[in-house]
């Protein structure tokens, strides 16, 4: 199997069902088709990334999704130099903490990459 990849664009908030729309979308036009717990993974990372990207990163994102041929890469770039940090979970609060150690439970691996041009690039890379 060829790689494959979309480049997708989330202007607002309102694109996280967005990205996950196109997520899925995209993993249903993969040959061989992935596991459904596979894919519902995917589409949580991509939720979890983006929703990061949108509410610390600067308001606007962007997103890349590449099939290899055992893996799924999700890469979402903002303008914000900060990277995503662990942090206790807020189990009363309601201000969340969850989803990057969730990611880095259910990625093979993450990365953060600084761009030279400021922002970053937050990917992680699921079985496939």
């Amino acid at each position: 199997m060829d790689t494959t990849r979309v480049k997708v664009a989330l202007p607002s908030t309102t694109s996280i069902a967005g990205a996950r729309d196109s997520a899925r979308a995209f993993l249903e036009g993969l040959v061989p088709a992935l596991a459904s717990e596979a894919a519902e993974t995917v589409v949580l990372v991509v939720s979890e990334l983006v929703t990061n990207a949108l509410r610390h990163g600067g308001g606007t994102c962007t997103m890349d999704l590449t099939a290899h041929p055992d893996s799924i890469e999700v890469a979402v770039h903002d303008p914000s130099p900060q990277v995503p940090r662990m942090r206790t979970p807020d189990l009363n609060g309601g201000t969340g903490g969850f989803g990057w150690p969730m990611v880095n439970r259910l990625a093979r691996t993450t990365a953060v990459t600084r761009q030279a041009t400021g922002g970053k690039t937050v990917s992680a890379l699921l079985p496939r």
